[in-house]
């Protein structure tokens, strides 16, 4: 059984959280914008916040300030990593925080007193669950069923290469992880309207993070004489027209299982819908599309414009216009197929189509052993929640650990609101004092839990 945690062990775990939120380490595509002083001294308050962590388990440095550590169990036959990053977004200087980005103060909120705070949620949370789980479960003498390795990237937020680092490291040392934890779902309150229980959304997949850019070019001149049809009129009509030609949606296999199991929970007309939902998926991909932007998101490849440029002065026509797309690639598209849609629907060839940047959908993990461990762990520590698979829509660092490992889940084991999913990259983001000690006796269950 899960240990309970003292008024003492509270303090202490909220004190390192604050201690690393503090700490502005904020990721940048341009490695010559990086605060690497305030990384060094991450990488220090960690070592001084779980010295039981560094004394008692291996080290390897992978990338500038990734850290990959190996925790010795009982057998090495069935390895598992726990995952978390060390970097966090930037603040938008004009947010309307509640307090201060970096501040970390605990202040109250509708749940409950709450740490404020960038990498609260995304995902210094998960860093200090992990580590403070091992940290307790160290001080007890407990040793793993199987080896435990905490795999901390640096450079999440960019696409950076500290987690390939690290999944190079174990390929070889021949290392496969029976599966990987990283984060992504949580214990969601809030997620469908209707439905009053919180789900355990675990993710077993994640779709590709691509990213495109439109390119018109022309002329340019003085904006006394302007032509018709420029760069930037094109442009904007591109993406008006993408926008206007969504992806076909449908409903992929762990969506259709979320819908199956969220059945009794829902108000009475739906659930013989829901019930059968892999038998009639198209009637509950037009349930979905209708719920709103994050269930339509669940059906379908989305495209979001992101960036635009053009003329340097307002009185300079541009003689380059651009515009920036962030496409997610649902599970069974490809990337080509995207530059193929795109193209059909801008419906202009002068308009270059640039790949900036292409991820595919990641494997599905399956439902099996691995999955009912980490849904059982969420049954004893969050015995209100419904358990279910999804399809995650952003990106971590596990879509690299699939080239090693077929079972890549996707969890972050803390109670949010949807306004707190909302904060995630955005301002006032916040993690309950109470969620934080949750998501640690799960770290703690899990590892507990093993099996030989």
């Amino acid at each position: 059984m899960a240990a309970t945690t003292s008024a003492t062990d509270l303090d202490r775990v909220v004190g390192k959280l604050q201690a690393l939120v503090r700490i502005p380490t904020v990721s940048d595509r341009d490695p010559a914008r990086v605060d690497t002083d305030a990384f060094d001294r991450l990488l220090a308050e960690l070592e001084a916040q779980f010295p039981r962590v560094h004394a008692g388990l291996e080290l390897t440095r992978v990338g500038t300030h990734g850290l990959l550590f190996r925790w010795p169990g009982a057998s090495d036959a069935r390895p598992v990593v726990l995952m978390a990053h060390l970097d966090v977004v930037p603040i938008d200087a004009d947010a309307p925080w509640q307090h201060p980005p970096f501040g970390a103060e605990i202040a109250d909120s509708p749940t409950g007193p709450a740490i404020w705070g960038r990498g609260t949620l995304d995902d210094k949370g998960c860093v200090v669950g992990i580590c403070e789980a091992v940290e307790l479960l160290l001080e007890a003498g407990h040793v793993p069923a199987q080896d435990v390795w905490l795999s901390f990237g640096c450079d999440e937020e960019v696409s950076g290469t500290a987690a390939r680092a690290a999944v190079d490291h174990l390929r070889a040392a021949g290392v496969r992880p029976w599966f990987v934890v990283d984060e992504g779902g949580a214990i969601a309150h809030e997620a469908f309207p209707g439905v009053k229980p919180p789900l355990g959304v675990i993710g077993v997949t994640e779709k590709g993070t691509t990213s495109v850019e439109l390119v018109a070019e022309g002329r340019g001149g003085h904006a006394s004489t302007p032509a018709r049809n420029g760069p930037t009129a094109r442009i904007a009509r591109a993406i008006l027209r993408v926008e206007k030609s969504p992806f076909p949606a449908s409903a992929p296999a762990p969506t259709l299982e979320l819908m199956r199991r969220i059945a009794p929970h829902v108000p009475l007309p739906l659930r013989p819908l829901l019930s059968r939902a892999d038998r009639i998926a198209p009637a509950v991909t037009r349930a979905l599309l209708a719920a709103g932007p994050e269930a339509a998101a669940m059906t379908r490849t989305t495209v979001a414009a992101t960036t635009l440029s053009g003329s340097p002065a307002l009185n300079v026509i541009a003689s380059t216009a651009k515009a920036g797309l962030n496409v997610r690639v649902m599970v069974g598209d490809t990337v080509a197929g995207v530059v193929d849609h795109l193209r059909a629907a801008i419906k202009d060839d002068s308009i270059r189509i640039d790949v900036v940047e292409s991820g595919e959908p990641s494997p599905v993990s399956p439902m099996d052993d691995a999955f009912r461990l980490i849904e059982s762990c969420i049954g004893e520590v969050f015995a209100d929640a419904v358990p279910t698979p999804y399809v995650m829509m952003a990106a971590t660092d596990s879509r690299h650990f699939t080239e090693i490992c077929e079972r890549a889940y996707r969890f972050a084991p803390f109670r949010m609101t949807k306004a707190q999913r909302q904060a995630i990259h955005s301002y006032d983001e916040h993690l309950g004092v109470s969620a934080l000690v949750d998501g640690v006796r799960w770290y703690r269950t899990l590892i507990e839990r093993l099996p030989a």
